[in-house]
């Protein structure tokens, strides 16, 4: 999965920059650099791009504006707002229009990366979830809550990286679902490991479990998605 980025600065070292940090972020390509914010919107029907990465300020007016049609216009397209403007207004506008974030100059390429990063993973989400449960709308909502450095968004004894490999195992259908056991097989972790995940997407409403009766022996707990 590729996405289409429009680079929209009249800075053009700085244009340079995101260029380069967004080609350094695998699934990202720059199809467009406008200095202008009449470039910006013949570029913005043109390519309709996947992300704009836009500034504020230039010279005939607000980046916002560039926002704002995106929206009018019911594109796909998602907008992170990179600027110097520490104001509080310039912000309320921006989450007013739905930006994807909003990155303070000058810029850090691990924060950049992560802004990418978590926008790629938002995508993903939304072209592959079919049935939704509150904790997902929120992740979907708020794709940054607990994601920063500080935030504790797991609880312990949970690893995002083993976290992913136990959803992942669950993304194709499984009528007959997965035990403990058939699961940490998978994904080579132990059942008493993959049995911990399990109870913790269980418990979050992103699984079911059953208790299955077989011919012989105790019953076995096997695992749905939802």
């Amino acid at each position: 999965m590729e996405f289409n980025v429009l680079i929209v600065d009249d800075d053009p070292r700085i244009a340079e920059i995101h260029r380069h940090f967004t080609e350094k972020v695998a699934g990202f390509k720059v199809v467009g650099i406008a200095d202008t914010l009449m470039d910006a919107e013949k570029m913005c029907e043109l390519f309709e791009p996947d992300l704009i990465l836009l500034d504020l300020y230039f010279p005939e007016g607000l980046g916002t504006e560039i926002l704002w049609r995106v929206r009018t216009n019911r594109q796909a397209t998602d907008v992170i707002l990179i600027t110097a403007a520490k104001e509080l207004e310039p912000l309320q506008e921006a989450m007013r229009g739905g930006v994807f974030d909003y990155i303070l100059t000058p810029v850090m390429f691990p924060r950049f990366k992560e802004a990418l990063e978590c926008f790629r993973e938002h995508r993903r989400k939304l072209q592959t979830e079919t049935s939704l449960n509150q904790k997902d709308i929120d992740r979907l909502l708020h794709p940054y809550k607990g994601s920063r450095s500080g935030e504790p968004s797991l609880p312990k004894g949970i690893d995002q990286l083993t976290l992913k490999k136990v959803e992942e195992a669950f993304a194709h259908p499984h009528p007959d679902g997965l035990s403990a056991e058939e699961l940490g097989d998978k994904i080579g972790t132990s059942r008493t490991t993959a049995r911990r995940y399990l109870e913790y997407l269980t418990v979050g409403g992103q699984l079911t479990a059953e208790l299955v009766y077989g011919e012989v022996g105790r019953p076995e707990r096997r695992y749905f998605s939802e």
